[in-house]
């Protein structure tokens, strides 16, 4: 039996949870903002920018572990180029970051059109966790093209956790337009005891805590944390660490017994095998028990956090397992 005054020391930062918590609940804020004034919330320059071969791992590979990657393949002399470019860079504006737009001029960068297997231009692809994904060719039709936006931002929050941020809360060189002080939120008292509650070990009382605050505000970044944390040792606390591990090594292919298994790791501090035995059960079976293991995946990917390396390298996984 594990104590229930069990921690995530190790595992976790919870002194760190509120200061993540308040800057993607600020981003989030400048994403409402920029859709409902209908501009980007920074210059197009960071939603829009030219890629070429030597900028390539860090622009396109690394940045789809934060946000899907949309790469329109030109060339000045390509006509039909000349009317999709200007509606793809309108677009991301529009979107105001829930994805990026990667130029990439064909004839200066004949490597990256060979290793895409580009057939023809205008042709546009997407970068998700580090993983090509085929669009479409031609100049399209702007409703088409919507709905194969839409998809992509859908395909990649679900499947992978990457949903986009407005690009000034990415782009830390540019310089921040004065801001009015912040005023402490509504929940800031109830998320105050629901992190005391965590720590002291009374998970059933976090649980309920930072579910109250998430019945006002379903997307409130430290609440949704603080849940998955709670949660995470809810689930442990009256496991059997030595069983759980005898009956996963036994039945390899028994997914609940690898999700009891990686939530028993990821507890104890063990991350990437954790990640690494639910990616394994996702590339082993099908149906209801690999989505089972995905989505649990998903919900480990966010008591670590985003911004960890050790979840932009399990997002990349599996995304060579899904596609």
């Amino acid at each position: 039996m594990q104590p229930r005054n069990m921690s995530m020391s190790g595992v976790v930062d919870l002194a760190a949870v509120k200061a993540a918590g308040e800057a993607k609940q600020k981003a989030e804020q400048a994403r409402a903002e920029a859709a409902r004034t209908g501009r980007a919330p920074t210059s197009g320059a960071r939603l829009v920018f030219d890629v070429d071969e030597a900028g390539f791992q860090q622009d396109v590979l690394q940045r789809s572990t934060e946000v899907p990657v949309v790469i329109d393949f030109w060339a000045e002399w390509c006509e039909p180029c000349k009317q999709l470019g200007p509606l793809l860079e309108r677009l991301a504006g529009e979107y105001a970051g829930k994805f990026v737009l990667a130029k990439i001029d064909v004839d200066a960068n004949q490597m990256l059109f060979q290793q895409f297997g580009v057939q023809g231009i205008p042709a546009v692809f997407a970068v998700v966790a580090g993983q090509p994904i085929p669009l479409f060719q031609g100049a399209a039709p702007e409703s088409q093209i919507r709905q194969v936006l839409d998809e992509l931002v859908r395909a990649a929050e679900q499947q992978f956790g990457i949903v986009g941020a407005p690009v000034d809360a990415q782009g830390a060189d540019e310089q921040p337009e004065a801001e009015a002080p912040v005023p402490a939120g509504p929940y800031d008292a109830l998320l105050e005891a629901a992190n005391q509650a965590l720590d002291s070990g009374d998970l059933g009382g976090a649980i309920q805590a930072y579910k109250n605050v998430l019945s006002d505000d379903p997307a409130n970044p430290e609440a949704k944390l603080g849940l998955a944390q709670a949660e995470l040792l809810h689930r442990v606390q009256d496991l059997d660490p030595q069983a759980v591990r005898k009956e996963a090594a036994e039945n390899p292919a028994d997914v609940p017994a690898q999700i009891r298994a990686a939530d028993l790791d990821l507890v104890g501090g063990h991350v990437e095998d954790a990640f690494g035995r639910l990616i394994d059960a996702v590339k082993r079976n099908a149906g209801a028990d690999r989505e089972a293991a995905r989505v649990r995946l998903l919900e480990l990917f966010e008591v670590i956090g985003a911004d960890d390396p050790r979840v932009t390298a399990a997002r990349t996984a599996l995304a060579r397992v899904l596609f």
